[in-house]
C-alpha cells in the first residue's frame, strides 16, 4: 500500500510566515497612524468645544478672552483637558476681523511620537463681514490631522 503525506512542508510554511511578516510591515505604521489623527481628534473636539464662548465675548466686548485663570465663563487652561491633551488656551489679540485663538496642546507623555507636545490652533477670521470663520492650523504634520483641520506641516 502505499501512504500518503498529509500536512504542510517546511517551505509552505516559511512562505506564509513571509507573507505575514510582510502584512505587519504595512499594517502596523498605518495603525499607527490612525491612533495619532485619533488622538489629534480629541484635541479638534476640545478646541471647538469653546469658539461658542469665544465668538460671545468677542462679540460683547471686542476682545479675545485669556483663559490663563477662569474668566468671561471660560474655565482655567488646566482644566481644559483630556486623555491626550494637556491644556486648551483662549487668548489672541484681537482686530475688527477677529484675531481670537484657541490652542490645544497635546501631552508629551502617553501619545503617539509624532503628536507628542504638537499644538493644533483655531484662529477667528471674518468677524467684521458679519460671518465668523475659524480656521485650523497645527505644527503636527497633516497625516496625523483630523480632515477639518487641514494646515500641518
Amino acid at each position: 500500500m502505499k501512504s500518503v503525506q498529509k500536512g504542510f512542508t517546511l517551505i509552505e510554511l516559511m512562505i506564509v510566515v513571509a507573507i505575514i511578516g510582510i502584512l505587519a510591515a504595512v499594517a502596523i505604521p498605518a495603525y499607527q497612524d490612525y491612533i495619532a489623527r485619533a488622538q489629534m481628534t480629541e484635541a479638534m473636539n476640545l478646541a471647538s468645544g469653546l469658539k461658542t464662548n469665544v465668538t460671545s465675548v468677542f462679540g460683547q466686548s471686542g476682545t479675545c478672552p485669556a483663559n490663563a485663570t477662569a474668566s468671561d465663563g471660560i474655565s482655567a487652561e488646566a482644566d481644559i483637558n483630556g486623555n491626550y491633551v494637556a491644556k486648551v488656551t483662549t487668548g489672541g489679540t484681537a482686530a475688527a476681523s477677529g484675531g481670537c485663538t484657541i490652542v490645544a496642546t497635546m501631552k508629551t507623555t502617553g501619545v503617539s511620537t509624532g503628536i507628542s507636545g504638537k499644538t493644533l490652533q483655531l484662529k477667528l477670521s471674518n468677524a467684521d463681514k458679519g460671518s465668523n470663520v475659524w480656521t485650523c492650523t497645527s505644527n503636527a504634520d497633516q497625516k496625523y490631522l483630523p480632515k477639518a483641520c487641514t494646515s500641518g506641516t
